[in-house]
């Protein structure tokens, strides 16, 4: 849960950029895209193993 309070001499402006900020840091907004529809099992290890791949080959690509 997010919580964000207003400090003395803070714009509205400044919250609300503050609470967004907050906001994308804890991964509220990317985790409700990924629930937004069904993954089946299967297709969620399927992707998380394409992931890894994808990540291992970047990390390849960077130490050569």
């Amino acid at each position: 849960m997010v919580y964000v309070k207003k400090l003395p001499g803070q714009s509205d402006d400044q919250v609300i950029r503050n609470f967004s900020k907050k906001v994308q840091d804890a991964g509220i907004v990317q985790e409700a895209k990924r629930r937004k529809y069904y993954l089946k099992p299967s297709l969620a290890r399927k992707l998380k193993k394409k992931l890894k791949q994808e990540e291992a080959a970047r990390m390849r690509a960077m130490a050569a």
